[in-house]
């Protein structure tokens, strides 16, 4: 796969990890507004969780897009617990959750560890490093 291919690819996996950031900061909007005048306390550190996550994310997916290498491992953390939390809403009403995160979580896994995003990110084997 040549070199164009291989951006097209890490693009499009930025471009998942930034649909995720931006959900995970919609839902802090939406925790916010929500908010339970008894348990103020439950909607602001949930809201802060996921803002931080949110953004943590979007950092990630800023740095992906650049072919930074530092960007590759917060994506496979929050990928793989994505696939933790995907797992957690099998069975039931909450199956479409399950299968939309799962999804979502091997399709950027599997562009970040391909072949060609490694050697794109890291350069060829002896090569030089893109930091």
């Amino acid at each position: 796969m040549g070199e164009q291919a291989a951006a097209r690819r890490i693009n499009l996996a930025a471009l998942l990890v930034a649909g995720q950031a931006l959900l995970l900061i919609t839902l802090a909007v939406v925790e916010l507004v929500s908010l339970n005048r008894d348990r103020p306390s439950v909607a602001v550190t949930t809201a802060t969780f996921y803002l931080m996550f949110g953004a943590g994310l979007a950092y990630a997916a800023w740095g992906l897009a650049r072919h930074r290498t530092w960007s590759r491992a917060p994506v496979v953390l929050a990928e793989l617990i994505s696939i933790g939390v995907g797992w957690s809403f099998r069975g039931g009403a909450t199956t479409w959750v399950s299968v939309a995160l799962i999804t979502w979580a091997l399709a950027v896994l599997v562009i970040v560890f391909s072949p060609s995003t490694t050697a794109a990110l890291y350069g060829e084997p002896g090569g030089g490093r893109n930091v």
